[in-house]
């Protein structure tokens, strides 16, 4: 029979792994600068807009046409300030937008991890 103290330490621990994943993927945000500046690639891949796409692939699929205007990010290219080029300010401000997400992330799944466990007892 286990106690609710040990089942409480796997979602600590559980929880715990999560976070530290996340921080190291927020201070490995900056690489999405880096590696299309080493590749002269432009955009980092996948984070392109409908006229990028339509340049790449010749049209824009049905899809992302209908939905590319629906959602702004709150933190547009991952920065506060689109007009600053330095890199260093900028790998910053991709550090401080993978923080911001992923602490809405870590919030949403400590508030689910919470509402399971109290359903689940």
């Amino acid at each position: 029979m286990h106690s609710g103290k040990r089942g409480n330490m796997k979602i600590n621990k559980l929880q715990s792994r999560v976070l530290i994943t996340l921080l190291v993927l927020c201070i490995a945000t900056p690489a999405g600068i880096f590696l299309p500046m080493f590749f002269n690639a432009g955009d980092a891949w996948g984070e392109w807009s409908a006229q990028t796409v339509k340049e790449l692939v010749g049209y824009v699929p049905a899809g992302l046409a209908k939905y590319s205007n629906v959602w702004k990010a709150p933190l547009a290219d991952y920065t506060v300030n689109s007009t600053d080029t330095s890199v260093v300010h900028q790998s910053g401000y991709y550090i401080v937008s993978g923080i911001v997400g992923a602490t809405a992330t870590y919030l949403v799944m400590l508030l689910i991890s919470k509402l399971i466990i109290r359903n689940g007892k």
